[in-house]
């Protein structure tokens, strides 16, 4: 059994625990907490899963390495602070840990991320002997290993688009949701995560990936984006109140420009509320959806819908996310130590996890 780390138990991390109890390869080790309200918590209670795990969080990251752990799933938040996800990581990894984690966006295309993030978990890697591998929580499968599946069903491909399409309604991350992307703000409030070359930074990885893969260049990263007020005040399950007149919907594309014209493109489209910019795309079931669209001949279009946490419908998402991560600890564990992008790291069926379930 391959002794495995939850560190951090927000929306992401909560799904890596149920997924690390799940994985017959996988013994749950330790789980880390930054809430002083959660430490001493069992991490069943903290999952949501009903029944106890016999697994306490603890805040102690220097006594949980000191036991050298052969994985880590590194769940904390590196939205506001990458510079702290970066130092937690390559502590893990030159504790000898292989760490999944989708916090780095410049990792998810490892061989072109700034020196400045490559260079410190190589020189990880060389003293501990770990590995890492970055996949994103959007969820990376569906802007790197789903597109070039799909894309290989065709005889003739124009253009590849990623869409996210998600109702911000139901998920449990005010800071992101009212600040970072700016729901519920006025419209002349300027989202972080909506500056321009912000998008690329994030998502120009999986652009540059979906390239390699395809084997053409991108010459360049361009961004579009469109805002939507409330046209009335609508209350959450989760975050409240969101006021008439203040930003209810956002769509932005990251387009990946190959020989002058835009083919690799990932889009998203998200609101607080689905009667928000209704000509807009939305998901089959009004709550989200990740759809692939191949340009092409033949036109080929792909939609995935995922759910999870019951009323918690973006926690599906989530759930996929942490199931690409999971469920490559086995792998790479008997790989070479390394820097591993999506490319480099299979997705497998759920061997042995057919029929597993808890809580």
């Amino acid at each position: 059994m391959i002794a495995t780390v939850v560190w951090g138990t927000g929306n992401v991390g909560r799904a890596a625990i149920r997924a690390v109890e799940a994985h017959p390869a996988l013994k749950l080790a330790a789980v880390l907490v930054h809430n002083p309200e959660k430490v001493g918590k069992d991490a069943g209670e903290l999952a949501g899963l009903g029944t106890e795990l016999g697994v306490l969080a603890t805040d102690d990251v220097e006594t949980v390495l000191a036991a050298s752990p052969r994985a880590v799933v590194y769940a904390a938040s590196g939205d506001i602070r990458p510079g702290d996800a970066l130092a937690d990581i390559v502590r893990a990894i030159r504790a000898g840990a292989v760490v999944v984690s989708p916090a780095l966006y410049p990792l998810y295309d490892q061989r072109n991320a700034p020196p400045e993030l490559r260079e410190p978990v190589l020189a990880a890697i060389a003293d501990g002997g770990g590995s890492l591998f970055v996949s994103g929580v959007d969820p990376g499968w569906g802007n790197d290993v789903l597109p070039l599946l799909v894309s290989g069903l065709g005889t003739i491909v124009d253009t590849v688009r990623c869409q996210e399409i998600f109702d911000y309604s139901t998920y449990e991350q005010p800071d992101s949701v009212r600040y970072l992307v700016g729901m519920g703000q006025p419209m002349d409030y300027q989202p972080p995560m909506l500056m321009t070359g912000v998008p690329s930074m994030v998502w120009g990885g999986q652009i540059r990936l979906m390239a390699r893969g395809l084997g053409v260049e991108v010459g360049e990263l361009r961004e579009t984006l469109d805002r939507r007020p409330l046209e009335e005040t609508v209350t959450t399950r989760t975050m409240g109140e969101f006021e008439a007149g203040t930003q209810g919907a956002v769509r932005f594309e990251v387009r990946g420009i190959v020989d002058g014209e835009p083919r690799i493109v990932v889009e998203h489209v998200t609101r607080i509320h689905p009667s928000c910019a209704p000509d807009w795309p939305s998901p089959p079931s009004g709550a989200g959806a990740h759809r692939v669209i191949i340009e092409g001949r033949p036109r080929i279009e792909v939609t995935v819908e995922a759910s999870d946490e019951g009323e918690n419908r973006s926690a599906g998402g989530n759930a996929t996310a942490v199931g690409r991560l999971v469920g490559a600890i086995d792998w790479l564990t008997e790989a070479e130590p390394g820097l591993y992008d999506a490319l480099d790291v299979p997705l497998r069926p759920a061997a042995g996890r057919f029929g597993r379930r808890r809580g």
